[in-house]
């Protein structure tokens, strides 16, 4: 399993992200080929102070080429290209392979 990981910094319009991002970006992301699962939250809070981060997302793949390919996807570039629609704030993106633990 893969891993992609999104963390928005606060926007400037915070109602205009929220809105935006479930009706229009969300539904691009749903497009992309090989998505197997994603999650996001508006709610994030830090453990011991102030979150920097307004919102976070998360979307899995079966692997590392996956996402590679999901990203370069008609679907992902026009993902991608949408972001500069709401997060005026920026976005951190990361990817990572899930280990897995039992026991």
């Amino acid at each position: 399993m893969h891993r992609l990981l999104v963390l928005y910094p606060e926007p400037a319009d915070p109602d205009h992200f929220r809105d935006y991002y479930v009706t229009k970006h969300l539904p691009l992301v749903r497009e992309m080929p090989g998505l197997l699962a994603c999650r996001y939250s508006f709610d994030v809070k830090a453990i011991k102070g102030e979150a920097p981060y307004f919102a976070v997302f998360e979307a899995d793949f079966a692997d590392a080429a996956a996402l590679a390919a999901a990203r370069s996807s008609a679907q992902g570039q026009r993902a991608a290209a949408d972001v500069v629609n709401y997060a005026t704030g920026g976005a951190v993106v990361i990817d990572y392979p899930m280990q897995e633990r039992i026991g």
